[in-house]
């Protein structure tokens, strides 16, 4: 195979057999005419929704399953109190905070709407402050790693909401193989597993603050997880806008402002993080206009010069981190 390594040939080999069990039928798939099941792997053991204990609410669905990935693999990035709220596999809500309950009112702030039939996800031991505040909203599945019994008591108020323990968080840092099928065949890559190879690198006449470092690399972070084209909007740790897969990365930043201001949300003095290269400066332009104060993207444009200068002209801080998160 043309470009073939032997790293490469080790990770990918030339016949790939699977040998997986099926676990469970599931009701139906993404939609009611489709049928769906859900196989284990006997050689993976990393905590997920495939291999956590329901203790409570309704059969699980192929949508439901998919959606708790996708948060559960999102909050495991994060070493503090974390919760993700998410919604059709994207990230809806995402905070840090003292505790979870906290976590989970700014995450909440972020996009009320799109919580309302969410997946919400933690990465710390459900407890009865959290519980308290999750039986007041309308979600499918509640995983995190654990629950307190006050919790589960709490929780059961509401016996249709899916609680899904692990037992454990996931290591987002572990190297696996990610497959999808295709006409014909299989796909196959290594995981995402990085968010940030080096520091990220100074572009701009000014340099972000030690504050907008630590919420740029929090939006990117989270930018890694929502589907291309993404922006996310972040500030002291909790995101207040995401824009997600658009096909044009300029109405992914005028919807996340859109959801911004739907939310009562000011983005003045947030930060702005891009998945991918911006290759116009009318991303930098919308940052300016909402009151954004710094970027974080891949760069990597034959155009970078062009958002850099419209940085510099707006007195935005950006930074390159030179890695980029397209998610498909």
């Amino acid at each position: 195979m043309t470009g073939e390594s032997s790293e490469s040939s080790d990770v990918f080999p030339e016949d790939l057999i699977l040998n997986l069990s099926r676990a469970e039928m599931l009701r139906y798939g993404e939609n009611p005419h489709q049928r769906a099941a859900v196989y284990l792997d006997p050689n993976s053991s990393r905590p997920g929704a495939a291999r956590a204990r329901k203790i409570q609410g309704k059969e699980l669905s192929y949508n439901n399953l998919l959606d708790c990935d996708a948060a559960f693999e999102c909050v495991a990035e994060f070493a503090e109190n974390a919760v993700v709220i998410v919604k059709h596999t994207n990230p809806c809500g995402v905070a840090l905070a003292a505790t979870p309950k906290d976590a989970f009112q700014k995450a909440l702030a972020c996009d009320p709407v799109s919580a309302f039939g969410g997946i919400v996800a933690l990465n710390r031991t459900l407890d009865a402050d959290i519980a308290r505040e999750l039986i007041n909203i309308f979600l499918e599945v509640i995983i995190a790693p654990g629950a307190d019994e006050p919790s589960i008591e709490i929780l059961s108020e509401k016996p249709n909401v899916r609680v899904l323990l692990t037992g454990g968080m996931p290591d987002p840092g572990a190297p696996r193989m990610l497959l999808r099928s295709i006409a014909g065949g299989v796909l196959a890559q290594t995981a995402d597993y990085v968010v940030l190879e080096a520091e990220p690198h100074v572009m701009t006449k000014r340099a972000p603050t030690a504050q907008e470092m630590n919420d740029m690399k929090f939006a990117f972070t989270v930018a890694k997880h929502v589907k291309s084209n993404t922006i996310v909007y972040a500030k002291n740790g909790a995101t207040l806008g995401i824009g997600a897969g658009q096909m044009s990365r300029i109405y992914s930043a005028k919807i996340a402002a859109i959801k911004a201001a739907d939310a009562k949300l000011s983005l003045k003095d947030a930060i702005l993080a891009s998945d991918a290269f911006m290759p116009f400066p009318d991303v930098v332009e919308e940052a300016a206009r909402v009151g954004a104060t710094a970027i974080i993207q891949p760069g990597g444009s034959l155009k970078d010069r062009d958002s850099i200068e419209a940085a510099d002209t707006a007195n935005i801080a950006m930074v390159f981190t030179g890695i980029r998160h397209f998610r498909h």
